[in-house]
C-alpha cells in the first residue's frame, strides 16, 4: 500500500510523473518532480526535494532519503548523451540534509548527513561515506570501506559489524516508515 495526504508532493513534468511501487512511504512535505521511480519499502522525508526534470533518478527497495536532502540529475547533452541520471541502489540510507547530483550510489551504502556527491561520481556497494564529506565529480568509492572529508578519501576497509550495520539501518527505516503508513 502506498499512502499520500497530499498528491502536492508529487508532480509531472512533460508528462512523467514519479512512479511509485507497494509500500513506499512520500512524506507530504516534500515534492519529487518528474521521471522518478521509488521500488518497494522505500521512504522519502519530510523536505525532500528530487527533480528527474532533465534526466532519471531510481531509488532502490528499502532506500530511505532523510529530511532535506536534495536529488537532481544532469541533463543529456552532445558532449555527454547520456547525462548523469541519479541511481540509488537498495538497502540505501541517505542521510539529513545530503546532496545527490546525477551520481550512482550502490547496493548497502550508508550517506552520512550533510554529504555531498557530485555528477558522475560512483560508490559502490558497501560504503559508508561520513558526515560532511565531499565526493567530486567522478570520483570512484570502492566497496568495503570509509569515507570521510573534503574530498572524500578512503579511511579504512569496514568492520564486520559496520557491514552487517548497513543493511539493519535500512531495515530500521523500513520499519519506521510502516509506522507512518500504519497512522496514516
Amino acid at each position: 500500500m502506498t499512502i499520500l495526504k497530499n498528491t502536492q508532493s508529487l508532480r509531472s513534468y512533460k508528462g512523467m510523473t514519479p512512479e511509485l511501487k507497494n509500500n513506499v512511504y512520500v512524506d507530504e512535505a516534500c515534492v519529487l518532480v518528474g521521471d522518478i521511480f521509488l521500488d518497494e519499502d522505500a521512504s522519502i522525508w519530510p523536505l525532500v526535494a528530487a527533480r528527474g526534470d532533465v534526466n532519471h533518478i531510481r531509488i532502490g527497495k528499502r532506500s530511505n532519503v532523510q529530511d532535506g536532502t536534495v536529488l537532481h540529475v544532469t541533463r543529456k547533452s552532445n558532449a555527454k548523451p547520456d547525462g548523469n541520471p541519479l541511481l540509488i541502489g537498495d538497502d540505501v540510507t541517505i542521510g539529513h540534509k545530503a546532496m545527490l547530483h546525477g551520481c550512482t550510489v550502490g547496493n548497502r551504502i550508508l550517506v552520512g548527513m550533510g554529504a555531498i556527491i557530485l555528477d558522475g561520481a560512483i560508490l559502490e556497494d558497501d560504503v559508508i561515506l561520513g558526515a560532511g564529506s565531499l565526493v567530486p565529480p567522478g570520483k570512484v568509492l570502492k566497496s568495503g570501506h570509509l569515507y570521510v572529508g573534503s574530498p572524500a578519501k578512503q579511511v579504512r576497509e569496514l568492520t564486520q559489524a559496520e557491514l552487517a550495520f548497513l543493511p539493519q539501518s535500512a531495515d530500521n527505516y523500513v520499519k519506521l516508515k510502516n509506522e507512518y503508513l500504519e497512522e496514516a
